[in-house]
């Protein structure tokens, strides 16, 4: 019974951090799309004719 739950630990462990990776990638690529989006407004917003 305490193996099964030792590899069961290892198993979630290894996920967790995996998923950590993955949440950090994703938000630097969001981040950086989102920093990228609005300078293109205020760029943008400057060349406006009313």
């Amino acid at each position: 019974m305490d193996e099964k739950i030792y590899k069961s630990m290892g198993r979630i462990g290894g996920a967790n951090i995996a998923m950590g990776v993955v949440c950090i990638v994703v938000g630097l690529t969001v981040g950086i799309i989102s920093i990228v989006c609005g300078g293109r407004l205020l760029n943008d917003k400057n060349h406006l004719l009313f």
